[in-house]
């Protein structure tokens, strides 16, 4: 068993594997990137480093480097292995058995959805895997979680399919666990957007947006903040639920429920305007710059916006994550939504050797105070989400510590009276099902 991971990812809980496993290297070569990688072969079925600064390879973002004098003594040169000395103090075993929160898509032709359903479900029904994987006949798009050893066996697996072999695939630390309830392997739209995405032509790259490097989206950010309006940034996520805990900057917070009824480009007049950034703009020569967590629903929505004739579409290569990871926190603002029971990152939970550009995030958001409570409108410091405490209601939210002691952890007075009222929750920890606070007083 091979795997491949890449040492320009974070995960700062992530103990280091012993030097003295290492036993054979040799490289392989991506002709796709020009990256060679070099395979590192251990008794524990340890693993493929890949140090590419262009990040183009489809290596799995995950770091092995955790202090600062590792990561400089580290081998460099354009891909080559990493040997790092433990310093951890773990054995083996207590790495394989570190949770991972794992994520990734690819568009490609599956003529048989069902059977690879139930081809993936065999595979997975041994390993400690929870999560959403969804195939059909335009792909596959997953998120699970998992101890790194089985969470990475199943990427390992997939590869070895031609269809797959170079993924994208982004890896985060788990901070308690599995971050999903269960498992779910479906036949299922790979997206939920109102029409269907069935007849989006996902599978011709040349009507998708054209993919960003994070070192390139940093370079088209910067001319963004400086231009007069020739070029946009259009947040493709939920609400603004994603937007209120962290964006890019010159990023305009999205006025829809959810994406499913995203309608970006669809006005025709300037009147709209402030909902829709895309009204009135020259398709021509307006740049279009898209970006999400992962980028499936930048893809996605970039087929809708060609169709509506918008010529210079541009999205972000791996999505807000891979974007941290590489880039740290640069031209970005706050944390990052998670789909899961995390909810959000900072971005040094991507590149911890960032803290101190972190910091001056933190000054930049100091500033702009976009963060607000739900409820009074006050300036919100806690970038997490908290769900409603009335079960019927359960909407996510921001709030300051008054409202969440003066509502009972409620988002409105009216939910504060409802039937299905569950106690308010201290700190980050998330809601459980409903018989568990039934009988309680609240």
């Amino acid at each position: 068993m091979r795997l491949i991971l890449s040492a320009s990812a974070l995960s700062p809980t992530l103990p280091l594997l012993p030097s003295r496993a290492l036993a054979t290297t040799s490289s392989s070569t991506n002709s796709s990137s020009n990256c060679n990688r070099a395979t590192v072969r251990c008794e524990n079925r340890r693993i493929i480093f890949c140090s590419s600064s262009t990040s183009n390879c489809g290596a799995i973002g995950f770091s092995a480097l955790r202090t600062e004098k590792q990561a400089r003594s580290r081998r460099r040169c354009d891909c080559t292995a990493i040997y790092s000395p433990d310093h951890s103090g773990s054995s083996p075993e207590e790495t394989d058995e570190q949770f991972v929160v794992v994520n990734f898509y690819r568009f490609v032709p599956i003529r048989d959805p069902e059977s690879e359903v139930a081809k993936h479900l065999a595979f997975l029904k041994d390993l400690d895997v929870h999560g959403r994987i969804y195939l059909n006949e335009q792909g596959i798009n997953a998120q699970y979680s998992g101890p790194s050893k089985d969470a990475l066996s199943y990427v390992e697996w997939l590869r070895e399919d031609g269809r797959f072999s170079d993924i994208l695939v982004q890896v985060s630390p788990a901070l308690n666990g599995h971050a999903f309830p269960k498992l779910k392997v479906q036949f299922k739209p790979l997206v939920q957007l109102e029409g269907g995405i069935s007849t989006l032509p996902l599978l011709d790259p040349s009507i998708r947006a054209t993919p960003l490097a994070p070192s390139e989206w940093k370079k088209k950010l910067r001319t963004v903040n400086a231009s007069t309006g020739e070029c946009v940034v259009l947040d493709v996520r939920n609400a603004g639920y994603e937007w209120d805990i962290g964006h890019f900057r010159g990023a305009k917070r999205p006025e829809v429920d959810c994406f499913r009824s995203t309608s970006f480009g669809s006005s025709q007049s300037k009147v709209v305007s402030n909902s829709d950034p895309l009204a009135d703009v020259d398709k021509e020569k307006t740049e279009v710059l898209m970006y999400c967590t992962g980028g499936i629903r930048c893809d996605v929505y970039s087929t809708i916006l060609r169709k509506k004739g918008f010529k210079n579409l541009y999205t972000l290569k791996g999505g807000v994550s891979h974007y941290l990871e590489n880039e740290g926190p640069t031209g970005w603002v706050g944390n990052l939504f998670m789909f899961d029971s995390r909810l959000a990152l900072p971005p040094s939970a991507y590149k911890p050797e960032a803290i101190a550009e972190t910091h001056v995030q933190e000054q930049l958001l100091d500033e702009d105070k976009f963060a607000k409570c739900h409820i009074c409108g006050s300036s919100v410091r806690e970038l997490r989400h908290r769900n409603c405490a009335n079960l019927d209601c359960n909407l996510l939210f921001l709030c300051c510590e008054d409202c969440i002691d003066s509502f009972r952890g409620c988002c409105s007075s009216s939910c504060t009276t409802a039937s299905r009222l569950r106690p308010v929750l201290p700190g980050h920890q998330r809601y459980k099902k409903w018989h568990v606070y039934r009988d309680l007083e609240v």
